[in-house]
């Protein structure tokens, strides 16, 4: 687990920040360009000293303590991503990946090592990359690579910075689903710095919200993102919520799946690519959920959920009203006109239908929950290495600051990629 409470002197910026990150999944720094995501980065990963404060790693003190410690960046193992790939140019996509590997020393060590490039390899599917040069890559096939490179110098957790900064449409949703992949696969925490909700819908399973230089709030994501009080800073275009769900059945005829959401209800949408038995995270837009007061006919409204009215925000000068429900014992937000909502009646402790159209359902707003694919083997990305490193080798960070050190600054972030 990490812990921290850091302050940094900036000019007129001031950042006073504390949180505490679990050990596994993935926590997503979130707010405004300007916030302090990357400066909390920086300071995590010793690219930078706080003025005071602490932070903890796994029960180690990296930084401050009755001591004033402060653990340099190529002595942390911590594998640092930015928004480029910072790849050696002159090293193919295989040579950059050894690159950060332990020195094999033996034929088991030499074995042990190839077995792990092999995971990793499969993990972020670049089997087909490994003879490509830097300059071959397209943006997201580069950053997988300087992913995989950060995790394969056995990081005690990773840390991307905006890593989709960049990319398109295509590109973007590519790198994520290699994200949440990766995700679910090592066990070591991912801190993920974005100021795209989208972004967050995808990979992240806690959240933090930056703002001003301070950790505002924090906490799991589906209930961070139905808390109306956070609508400022979560964003109102694309609010929405997370549901968790299991893929019931498929009807080929008609190319609609059926989840689950539990409570016996359940809800159609465009067929999916994802096995029956499937757990699954579904995003639900605000916009996209109509309030009736029963089940309507002759609609082309599909899905009609059971719900009950848990919050309502409805303020003067503002057309529509932000709703809470709650479905299946999940909390879900939707938002209505405000005169619908004083035409229906509608308030606290209400039974009403929650209507959901089916074509609003596409298949970037469900991410698979479980392993992708069975014969992929966990990555523990932080277990220690059979293959020490001797006087003359050092070991993979360190190595990475020398990179961090050379003029052209191909890998400055590598002490961290």
């Amino acid at each position: 687990m990490l812990d921290f409470h850091l302050h940094r002197q900036q000019g007129a910026f001031t950042l006073d920040a504390t949180l505490k990150v679990p050990a596994r999944g993935v926590t997503a720094l979130f707010g405004r360009s300007g916030s302090g995501k990357t400066t909390i980065l920086r300071l995590i990963a010793g690219l930078e000293r706080p003025d005071h404060g602490h932070l903890r790693l796994d029960g180690e003190c990296l930084t401050g303590g009755e001591n004033d410690i402060f653990v340099p960046a190529h002595r942390r193992r911590l594998g640092v991503v930015f928004q480029e790939p910072r790849l050696f140019p002159h090293y193919s996509v295989r040579g950059n990946l050894r690159y950060g590997m332990p020195r094999a020393l033996t034929p088991a060590q030499r074995q042990q090592n190839q077995s792990r490039l092999h995971e990793m390899v499969t993990l972020l599917g670049i089997e087909d990359l490994l003879s490509r040069m830097p300059g071959q890559l397209s943006g997201g096939e580069a950053r997988r690579v300087a992913i995989g490179r950060a995790l394969l110098s056995r990081p005690r957790m990773l840390l991307l910075d905006e890593p989709l900064t960049g990319l398109d449409g295509a590109r973007k949703q590519e790198l994520l689903h290699y994200i949440a992949r990766l995700a679910r696969e090592i066990e070591i925490p991912i801190l993920f710095v974005s100021h795209d909700t989208r972004e967050l819908f995808a990979v992240a399973d806690r959240l933090a919200l930056v703002d001003n230089g301070r950790i505002t709030a924090s906490g799991e994501i589906g209930d961070m993102l139905s808390r109306l009080d956070l609508a400022p800073q979560t964003g109102r275009f694309e609010a929405g919520s997370l549901l968790t769900a299991e893929v019931l059945s498929h009807d080929d005829d008609w190319q609609l799946t059926r989840l689950g959401l539990g409570a016996g209800l359940s809800l159609k949408l465009a067929r999916l690519a994802m096995p029956v038995g499937r757990r699954v995270r579904l995003r639900l837009r605000a916009r996209d959920i109509s309030i009736a007061l029963e089940t309507p006919t002759h609609t082309s409204l599909r899905n009609a959920l059971p719900a009950v009215i848990h919050e309502i925000e409805s303020e003067r000068g503002h057309a529509s009203a932000e709703l809470v429900l709650g479905i299946a014992g999940q909390r879900v937000r939707a938002r209505v006109d405000r005169l619908v909502c004083q035409e229906l009646g509608l308030k606290v402790g209400l039974g009403v239908k929650a209507l959901i159209s089916s074509v609003a359902l596409s298949g970037p707003d469900v991410i698979s929950l479980d392993a992708m694919d069975d014969d992929i083997p966990v990555v523990n990305a932080a277990q220690p290495s059979a293959a020490q490193p001797s006087a003359a080798q050092p070991n993979a960070t360190q190595t990475n600051t020398a990179q961090a050190k050379a003029p052209n600054d191909a890998g400055s972030a590598s002490s961290a990629s």
